[in-house]
Parts: structure tokens; sequence; C-alpha cells
């Protein structure tokens, strides 16, 4: 019998689905489609097992698609451009071109070895001019519409990445990709203007549910935050200036006895001005500027103020209240001011006790008493308006709704709706990124390339700073250009744009990789998307994921995509741990596939990635896995090995004897019920190691026929050898998603013209499932004395006779008197005997 060689086996197979681009795939309007994708990688030098886990579980559920009969669309590309390959470069002393693509050959390399089923024809590379001419042609049709502008503005600035971030990559005041102190910045730059789609982003998240994990859904949700309320407008006293600020609780606005501004917010400065506070404001603005944003609005964090030295007047009752500053109010959310409530809102009860402010309830407690004194805590549940002059006993939406419908009348204020959600600055002051495609004219102002210009290529003669200084504004034969309009000398924008612009719509590119007069076909979209499956990390929860499905709004309102949103499912891949920690090259715990498939191959890579947990939940790495799979593969070759030579050399049997006829009936029943467990587990549960499990059963049922087989003293007949080699089949079909390359063998060595994935997958046929015997538990005063084979069909009556009569029992039982027979149907049966 061979040895299993997978290192031969696997070499064979990959080279021979490369020679025959047997993933290649192509529109079939006479075929049912699925578009399969997972997140495109980062080329950042080589993968590890975490990256692999990702491939992994899209290329079993890809193979099983394709044994399905569905046409399906399984792509490979690069997100190329970034700080991180830009900063390696510098590091060691490359350029990132040179050390992006030399990644790209290593970490294609390595993803071959794998056997993932990519359609390698349809590969795009980010930082390719003929991709990103298309991020480019982008910008300028979004700018066309609206959605582009250009600001100065406070920005998140990471020193050591020396660019700007936007707010969705400042995680818990830190860089995103450094894990460096975000600071805030003066900057000018451009925007998209997402917030112009909020509310429809919003919205689509229903359309999502039930397709996208809950998690995802909730976060996306909360960071969109839709508010309903109203604007107020409260004059400054003894000024002409107001201070606009916007409530979700218009009904207590006659609680307001305080008003607080961001410590960032101009008014803050210039109401300072000329009074006894502006020494102490200005040292506050100065403290709080250092203050993580996160920190200073979380809950529980230190509430801290300052009494600005000016007062405003409340717009419903005419008092005058006091204005501060602190440090829990951001100038990025809403107005940047707030009127306090310290009656209905906790955080303000805090601030006004800790600095004595005054406390007035105007919601009614169910008590009745409206003595400030007597709080706790805040009051926050909705009630009848009290203290509230002509509003007194409105509750509710209706409160709210003849509160705002006041402010209407009178001019100082409305009902509105606000969004957490900010514009996504897309400005960076790196080099390797897509040009920014606008030209600056001294004449014309802000020109746009034309489209017949693009792309504005990225020069690859720039020498980078030793800090990541971008070159290009010192590089004279890139930011000197004639303005498209007048002709007159003008300058190119030297900013780059955010990567994330790269991989916003990539998926959509896939579908139409080679398409040379717009970024996709629209037929081919139309017919590929949206991406059925996309599989990826939930840390892109609130960036990647929520700017793709931006993208593809606007693209459908340009009428060049037709599906309502890009992903109709997403998983989210748990994490590999090791030694503790997320597998990662920053804590240099990282397992290289290349030492697992030298050693033991990639089928038992991927068998392991795929059994060692369901693909949602978090992976802890052991090597004594790696082995356990490797073993069970051998398992599977000594098997189909074995079972080749079964028959020689014995004399024919006969169907009728009672032994094979029930040996068969139980083969044929554990074949359907295999078949049937792998596939929901894959096509309903997505539970890769619960099928891989099951399969795991059947080689051991299998293991067991064969050696009963080859002790029998007659072979089975025909019918049963067929039976047997159906097993085998279905064995090497069923594994083939996971372990493809020995599958592939096995399917060859069998004699099959196809491969595999065009085999199709097996059936399952309900009338095989079920048992014409099943086991029964019998217990003698609850301890196991037998175990009986009965007919499936047997009446509870029939089962307490047998259990009865069977010699060994009634070895218990002689001389007892049995005073009860439990029976739990078609498991067990408990004989108390006394």
């Amino acid at each position: 019998m061979p040895d299993y060689d997978p290192k031969t086996i696997e070499a064979k197979w990959q080279k021979r689905w490369e020679e025959e681009k047997s993933f290649k795939v192509e529109a079939d309007p006479a075929k049912p489609k699925y578009y399969l994708l997972e997140m495109f990688p980062y080329p950042s030098g080589r993968i590890h097992m975490g990256h692999v886990r990702n491939y992994t579980i899209g290329d079993a559920l890809a193979r099983f698609k394709m044994m399905k009969g569905l046409n399906v669309l399984h792509p490979i590309g690069w997100d190329a451009f970034g700080m991180p390959a830009e900063n390696a470069a510098i590091q060691n002393q490359s350029h990132p071109d040179t050390w992006t693509h030399a990644n790209i050959k290593t970490m294609t390399a390595q993803i071959k070895r794998l056997g993932l089923s990519y359609d390698w024809d349809r590969e795009i590379t980010t930082c390719e001019p003929e991709y990103y001419r298309w991020n480019q042609w982008c910008f300028l049709k979004f700018m066309e519409r609206g959605l582009v502008y250009r600001k100065n503005s406070e920005v998140n600035w990471c020193e050591s990445c020396n660019t700007v971030l936007a707010n969705e990559q400042v995680v818990d005041g830190l860089c995103w990709r450094c894990d460096s102190e975000v600071v805030p910045k003066l900057q000018e730059g451009w925007f998209f203007k997402i917030t112009d789609y909020a509310d429809r982003l919003l919205e689509a998240c229903k359309d999502l549910e039930g397709g996208w994990p809950e998690q995802v859904l909730t976060m996306q949700t909360n960071w969109i935050g839709k508010s309903t309320g109203a604007e107020v407008d409260f004059q400054i006293k003894d000024s002409k200036e107001s201070i606009q600020v916007f409530t979700t609780r218009p009904d207590t606005l006659y609680g307001a006895t305080f008003m607080v501004l961001a410590p960032e917010h101009p008014l803050t400065h210039s109401l300072s001005r000329g009074t006894k506070q502006e020494k102490t404001i200005d040292a506050f603005i100065k403290e709080v500027k250092n203050q993580d944003k996160i920190a200073r609005t979380r809950e529980g964090g230190e509430k801290l103020g300052v009494f600005i030295g000016a007062h405003a007047v409340n717009p419903l009752n005419g008092e005058t209240i006091p204005v501060w500053t602190a440090n829990f109010v951001l100038m990025d959310y809403g107005t940047g001011a707030i009127m306090s409530v310290p009656a209905h809102d906790q955080r303000d009860f805090e601030f006004a006790k800790k600095y004595k402010l005054p406390i007035r309830i105007v919601i009614r407690p169910p008590d009745g008493n409206t003595h400030a004194d007597d709080l706790k805590e805040a009051m926050t549940a909705p009630g009848p308006m009290t203290q509230s002059g002509s509003f007194d006993g409105l509750a509710g939406d209706e409160a709210k709704q003849k509160v705002c419908e006041y402010l209407q009348s009178k001019k100082i204020g409305k009902a509105t709706v606000q969004f957490r959600l900010r514009d996504w600055g897309v400005s960076r002051q790196r080099y390797w990124g897509t040009p920014v495609p606008i030209i600056f004219c001294e004449k014309c102002g802000t020109v746009p390339v034309p489209y017949a210009d693009l792309p504005v290529v990225l020069p690859l003669d720039a020498q980078l700073g030793d800090k990541g200084q971008s070159p290009l504004k010192s590089l004279d034969s890139f930011i000197n250009v004639p303005c498209p309009k007048c002709k007159a000398p003008a300058k190119r924008e030297t900013d780059t744009l955010d990567t994330f612009i790269c991989s916003s719509w990539y998926f959509e590119r896939f579908t139409s990789p080679h398409e040379e007069k717009a970024p996709f076909s629209k037929e081919s979209n139309r017919y590929w998307m949206a991406v059925d499956q996309y599989i990826g990390g939930i840390e892109h929860a609130i960036l990647h994921l929520l700017y793709s499905r931006f993208f593809h709004h606007v693209f459908r309102d340009m009428g060049l995509v037709a599906t309502k949103e890009p992903f109709a499912h997403l998983l989210t891949q748990g994490m590999v741990i090791k030694d503790g920690r997320k597998m990662s090259k920053r804590w240099g715990n990282v397992v290289d596939p290349d030492h697992i498939i030298d050693r033991y191959g990639a089928d038992t890579a991927r068998l392991f990635i795929l059994f060692a947990a369901p693909p949602t939940k978090q992976l802890e790495w052991s090597d004594q896995g790696v082995e356990g799979s490797f073993k069970f593969l051998k398992r599977v070759w000594r098997l189909f090995e074995g079972s080749k030579n079964i028959f020689d050399d014995k004399p024919a049997g006969d169907d009728t004897e009672a032994e094979l006829q029930t040996q068969l009936k139980d083969l044929r029943r554990i074949i359907h019920v295999t078949i049937k467990r792998v596939t929901e587990d894959i096509e309903r549960r997505m539970q890769f190691n619960t099928a891989i499990a099951a399969i795991m059963e059947f080689v051991n049922h299998l293991q067991k026929f064969l050696e009963g087989w080859m002790k029998h003293p007659h072979e089975p007949s025909a019918k049963g050898q067929a039976l047997f080699k159906e097993a085998i089949e279905t064995l090497i079909l069923v594994l083939s998603p996971f372990a493809p390359h020995i599958a592939e063998e096995m399917w060859e060595r069998l004699g099959q013209p196809d491969t595999t994935h065009q085999a199709g997958w097996p059936e399952y046929k309900e009338e095989y499932l079920r048992a014409d015997q099943i086991e029964i538990v019998v217990q003698v005063n609850g301890k196991v004395r037998q175990k009986l084979l009965v007919s499936e069909s047997i009446d509870e009556a029939s089962l307490k006779v047998k259990s009865l009569e069977d010699p060994r029992i009634r070895e218990w039982t002689d001389g007892k008197e049995v005073k009860k027979v439990i029976v739990v149907p078609k498991k067990l049966v408990n004989i108390v005997a006394k």
C-alpha cells in the first residue's frame, strides 16, 4: 500500500488546476450565480495562519457551491496602497512599489500552495494605474454630484504615520494602524459627504437583517447615530450672538438651568474675552486639548468644567442662565453646545451637583414631588410636563411636538434630525496612494483634472523622506502643470486619497476587471452582484463595510448598479489565538503556513483550521491539533487504498444472508445520514467543524465495515460491492471542499473522468435515513447491564417483554420482584427490581 504523500499529490493538482484554469468563470445567464468573496489581502510580506483561516473558510464554501452546480465567482486581488508598505519600505531602504510587488509575489506563491479555488485571471492590484484611475474617476463623479468638498478643519493627526485619519480610524484615541496617540490638528483637506447618505444607510440596515451579524448592524447603527429632536437658539445676554443647541428632549426646555460649550467651540474663547475668566478659560482649553476624546465622553469619566463669564437667555421662560465649558462636550458632535437639564439627564445632574448649579424638575414624577433637593439621581423617564407654563400636562411625543411647533412659530428653533456620523475625510499627506485629481490655478481656482487626462499617475521616481513626508510637494515634474482651463502655470494637489477608497468598490471591479471604458461593466455587474457571501473581520464593521455601502448607494444613484446593497450575507470570522494573543506580526506569534505545508501538506493546514472551531468563534492554535488532522488524512488514505483489494480470493456471497443484509442496510443509512449532516452543516449553518466531525464518524463506520468484511468467509455480493464503492465515493466528495488535493487524487484513482468540483455534490434520500434497527440501553436499578438491537418500530409493551426475557438481564432480576419498568422511547429501558 503506497504511503500518503501530500507533497507530491498537492504539487500535482495545483499544477493541473493552474494549467487547466479550473476555476476560471464567466457570466452565464443560463446558470444560477454565486459570488463569494473574502476581504482582499494587504500585501504585507507573508501570510500567517490567521489569514489562512479567512481564505480557507471561503474556499470550502466556494468548492461546495461549485459542486452544487452554481456558477461561482471567487476572485483574488491586492489592497496594495497604504502607509504600512510605505513605512516598511522606508525602514528597509526600498521603494514602496518595489516592496509591494515583491510581497505580492511572495504571498501569491503562499496562497497558491493552499490550493485555493481563485480565478486568477480576475486578479487586481490597487496600486496599478489601470485600477486607481477609477478611484480618481469616482472622486470626480462624486464631486459633480456635490459629494466632495474641501475645507480647513480640525482633523485627527497621527504623528507617527505623519498623516490625517478619519474618525473611524481612531480607536480609543489611538491610530488604528500603529497604536500611536492621535492628536487634533487644523488641516485643509478633502471630504466625502457620506452624511448625505446617513439616513439611507441606516434604513438599509433593516434589509441586511438575517444576512449580517446582529453585532455588526448594531455597530453601524450606533455609529450613524440618528437622533430626533429640536434645534434651539439661546440668545447671549447683552450680545447679538446666539448659541444653537440640539436636544432630543425639547419637553425639558424649561428645566435648562445652564449651558455648556465644547472647549473647541469658537464662542468659548470669544465670550470669555474681557472677563475675569479669560485666563482660566485659556488654561482650560489648553488642558482639554490634550485629552483623549473617547475618555472625555466615557461614562463614569471625570467631568471637568469652567464658567465662561457669560450668560444666555432660556428662550421659553426668559430666565438668564450661566454658560460653561466642559470636557465632555465635543465640537464634532451636534452643534458643539448643549443645554443642560440636570433634573432629567444623569451626566448634567452629576455636573450640577459637583459645581453647585441649579436643578429644576420639569417632568412630573409619579409621586408628584417636584422638590429638586430630594433628587438622588436624574429622572430620565418621560412623563407629563410640569413647571413649564402653558405646556403643563402634555407628555411624550405630543409634548415634544407642541414645543417644536412653538419654537418654529417664534423662529427660535425647529424640529430636526441629527446624526453622529461625520463626513469622511479622505485626504492623506503621504506618498503611497492615489493622487487626488485636482489642479490649483491662481486664475481659475480649483480645477478638476479632465477625465481624458486620467489617470494622474503617481511618479515612481520620487524619493521618500525618512519620516514618511510626501515627496510630491517638492517634485517639480509632478506638481507643476498647465491649468486645463486657461493653460496658465498651475499646481497639482499633492494629497493622496485614503486607501479605504480602493477597497470601497473593488468587489464591483471584480465583476469585469479588464473593463477599460468604465470602472466596471453594468451588464457583468448586474449578473454577479450582490456578493452572496462576504467573509472578513469584525474590525471592519464601521470602516470598510460602511464605506463600501456608501459607494454602492452612490453607484446606484448613478445608475451603475442594480442591487440595493453590495453584500447579501456577511460572515465575520473569529481570530486565531496563539500564546494568549491574537496571531499577529506585531506580537511576534505568527505561524507561517509554509512551515505547516512543508511538514504536513496544505490539506492538513486547511482541515485543522476548519475543524478546530466554528468559523465565527476564536480559534486556539494547537500543534497537537495539526498533528491530529494529519493523522486523520493518513487514515482516510489507508482506508481508500485498503478498500481496493478487500474482495480478492473469497467465495461469492449471498444477498439473502441475514448478517450481510443488515450490514448493507446500515451502510446505506450511514452514507445518507453523512451526506445530510455535512450538507446542512455547510449550507444552513456554515459550521465546518461539525461537518468535518461527521466525516470523521463516517470514516470510523467505514473502517469497521471494511474490517468486518475482511474477516467474513464470503465476499459481499455485487450489490454490496457497489454500495461500498458508493460509500468511498461519498467520502471523497464530502471531504473535497475541506481537503481538495487528497480528494482529487483518490477520485482520479477510482477512474473518474472529471474532477470532484465537476462531479456534483451527492444527494441524500429521506427514505434511507431511518434505521431498521436501533440500539436500546437496558438498565437494572440505574446501572447499564445490556444493549439490545431491536426493530425501530417496536412498541413499548414488546420492548418491556424483550428486555425482561433477555438472559443477561435475568441474571440481575432472578429472585427479585420487578417493581417498575420505565421506557424512554428509542433510547433506554430501566428496570427497578428489589
